[in-house]
């Protein structure tokens, strides 16, 4: 059985941007995963989970 997309949440706290990372792309974005697809800086961590109602506010980035 699956639950679907795992996600954690980040915000940049240079431009303020918010975004996703999907679980599976640990592997994929190595030393990349969690970091701010326009500033490149590492995204201040805010949630993790399934996709909800908010998760429209975050950009999903798919490396």
């Amino acid at each position: 059985m699956t639950w679907g997309a795992f996600y954690m949440y980040y915000q940049c706290p240079q431009c303020g941007k918010k975004f996703k990372y999907a679980i599976d792309l640990l592997d994929v974005a190595g030393e990349r995963f969690g970091q701010c697809p326009e500033c490149k800086l590492a995204g201040t961590f805010i949630k993790e989970g399934p996709n909800t109602p908010d998760s429209l506010e975050y950009e999903e980035v798919d490396d």
